[in-house]
């Protein structure tokens, strides 16, 4: 019973002494309150704050972008040609001399692409196959893009390779194997100076129904 009394007193006194801390602290709580709601009121007041407008006030419509002359002409005429299928590349031979180059420039020297009579006799294609960073690479010269003399964008000051949206790559290409690239142009985005130009590329392989690769290319003509 002397327990259940210690713990009853105990309880008592902290329930009381938090009931007093309680009431000396609401009126400072209250004070800050009161400051802070003041302070916001007085921000809002200012005359600085009317540069700034809210979106729920009914702020005007985003001004137009207005593009140089040199592009806004360019951004008319490829918006003439969106969905439309814009080029049709020459016929290139992937060669096993090709491969090799490419496996030493980038360490890559995995056996299904630099090995042939281990190929022949372990790789499910009987031969060497091309790797699909290479096929990847020979997209500015399958679709002709590196070439001064058939410039797709002459009015460009400066044509720059933005990245890839995304990259696959169905089907493999064997050593010797024909490719081609196809272009079709799919989004363009107009900026002040330059034109973001999104196409989507498929690299064909001769006698063959699939795609070596399928990528979305990202070029900047600027002007």
């Amino acid at each position: 019973m002397r327990v259940l009394e210690f713990i009853r007193e105990k309880s008592e006194k902290l329930q009381k002494s938090n009931a007093e801390f309680m009431a000396k602290l609401e009126p400072q709580v209250k004070n800050l309150s009161d400051k802070v709601t003041q302070t916001l009121a007085n921000t809002l007041n200012n005359p600085w704050i009317s540069f700034f407008k809210s979106s729920e006030e009914g702020e005007d419509e985003p001004r137009p972008l207005v593009l140089v002359p040199e592009a806004a002409k360019v951004y008319q005429d490829l918006q003439q040609q969106l969905g439309e299928e814009t080029f049709v590349g020459e016929w290139f031979t992937v060669s096993q001399e090709c491969i090799n180059q490419f496996a030493d420039v980038t360490g890559d020297q995995q056996w299904i692409h630099t090995n042939a009579e281990r190929a022949k006799k372990e790789s499910p294609f009987k031969t060497t196959i091309a790797h699909g960073f290479l096929t990847l690479s020979l997209i500015p010269k399958l679709t002709d893009t590196v070439s001064s003399d058939s410039n797709p964008y002459p009015d460009a000051k400066m044509v720059v390779n933005y990245g890839l949206n995304q990259v696959r790559f169905p089907f493999p290409v064997k050593s010797g194997s024909r490719v081609r690239a196809r272009t079709t142009l799919i989004g363009l985005t107009p900026m002040k100076r330059s034109i973001e130009v999104i196409s989507e590329v498929s690299i064909e392989v001769e006698n063959s129904k699939r795609l070596a690769c399928v990528a979305e290319t990202v070029l900047r003509l600027y002007f």
